[in-house]
């Protein structure tokens, strides 16, 4: 018997780019967390965010979900996100 698996990813409709601004003051930086609405993406990103607290004590954090983890972001929410945060961290869960 074999077992083989299959790695359920696809290909990116998008091509990623770097990230390249710098957060000149990072500990008063508003830095965005995305949950990508897989099992567990908002309880990771709440983890992240207590482990990012004790770094930078004086960040603010600011929540977003996609809702549905097979689709991108809207335009509306990368442009929210954008405008309201001056980093982004981004998370599944599974």
């Amino acid at each position: 018997m074999s077992i083989s698996f299959h790695d359920p990813r696809g290909e990116t409709r998008v091509a990623p780019e770097p990230y390249t601004r710098k957060v000149e003051k990072a500990g008063e930086a508003t830095i965005g967390l995305l949950a990508n609405g897989f099992p567990d993406s908002i309880e990771f990103l709440d983890a992240v965010e207590r482990a990012l607290k004790d770094a930078l004590p004086d960040a603010q954090f600011k929540r977003y979900e996609k809702n549905n983890a097979s689709i991108p972001a809207t335009d509306e929410v990368i442009d929210t996100i954008a405008q309201e945060c001056d980093a982004l961290l981004t998370a599944y869960g599974h």
